[in-house]
């Protein structure tokens, strides 16, 4: 029986290539780069608020694309990595808050199986009995692991439970852990929805696609947590990341009140520095002339009340 391919809503998507990695990695040779600037930490999180707080919405920023997510009482973690490197490369910036500093978690949603958004230890080591919502294809993986309270779903698929709806949302990327399993699981973002709360949209990896139009169709969104790093060099990582400036794009099209940078200066995964990309999102930002107290940039740990 041949095992399901997923693919983009774009059909002209293009799948990177060995080869493509062996030019990158053969121009990134040749480029010089700063990679001094560390992302803020901030000195005090607020440990005993998040192990305490049952009521105030929250959202606190881990690093990457790692947020902790407190809403009707429940903690949710999205795309949970804690890892000190990724291959060769030493993490650039720690997590804001230790993985053992978390209280119990309730929900882990996983946007796709890449090892920056999916670590084995990380998740083992996680205090609770959480509930894991991933893409379809990817659930015997967890299954295989132990974790045997995991739900599959394919794009708009829902969990409608304790109060909330989680919905997973189309993305334009793509899967792969071994050299053998591309594209056999799928990808995406996740909307929570809570009625009488903030609507959060978790915009997982994505490339710039005219998804995230439909996606500020289906939901009224208040926050959108969207990527703004690894784009550099474009011609490579333009279709599977958007640029700062498409993710202020991507933010509008989604029609999210407030925007939340993700997904920069945790790993070397791409040519620009983490101060690259937050300068080209602020010019991007002001370009569009856009309100900036609706801009959230938080530091790592910090936790912002939604």
């Amino acid at each position: 029986m041949t095992k399901k391919m997923y693919k983009n809503i774009n059909q002209h998507y293009i799948q990177p290539s060995f080869k493509m990695v062996w030019h990158w990695q053969k121009e990134r040779q040749t480029k010089k780069k700063d990679f001094s600037y560390q992302v803020p930490v901030t000195a005090t999180p607020e440990i005993d608020f998040i192990h305490s707080n049952q009521s105030k919405p929250t959202i606190t920023w881990i690093g990457h694309s790692t947020f902790f997510i407190q809403i009707n009482g429940k903690n949710i973690l999205t795309d949970p990595v804690w890892a000190k490197r990724l291959s060769f490369f030493k993490r650039l910036s720690p997590p804001g808050i230790n993985l053992d500093e978390l209280p119990p978690i309730d929900y882990i949603l996983i946007s796709h199986n890449h090892y920056d958004h999916l670590h084995l230890a990380s998740i083992k080591k996680l205090k609770g009995n959480p509930i894991f919502l991933v893409p379809a294809g990817l659930g015997r993986w967890f299954v295989r692991r132990g974790f045997k309270d995991t739900a599959m779903f394919d794009w708009w698929g829902s969990l409608n439970q304790d109060g909330m709806r989680l919905t997973f949302v189309p993305a334009e990327h793509w899967s792969r852990r071994t050299m053998t399993d591309t594209n056999r699981s799928h990808w995406g973002g996740w909307v929570i929805e809570c009625d009488g709360q903030p609507t959060i949209y978790f915009a997982g990896d994505s490339g710039y696609f005219e998804g995230f139009r439909s996606i500020g169709e289906h939901f009224d969104i208040d926050y959108s947590l969207m990527p703004i790093g690894s784009y550099e060099p474009e011609w490579f990582m333009g279709p599977q990341h958007v640029t700062p400036r498409d993710a202020v794009r991507a933010y509008l099209e989604s029609g999210g009140k407030f925007m939340i940078p993700m997904h920069y200066g945790a790993f070397y995964l791409s040519d620009e520095t983490p101060k690259e990309a937050l300068d080209a999102m602020y010019t991007a930002w002001s370009e569009e002339r856009l309100d900036p107290g609706r801009l959230l940039v938080p530091k790592l740990g910090e936790t912002i009340r939604i």
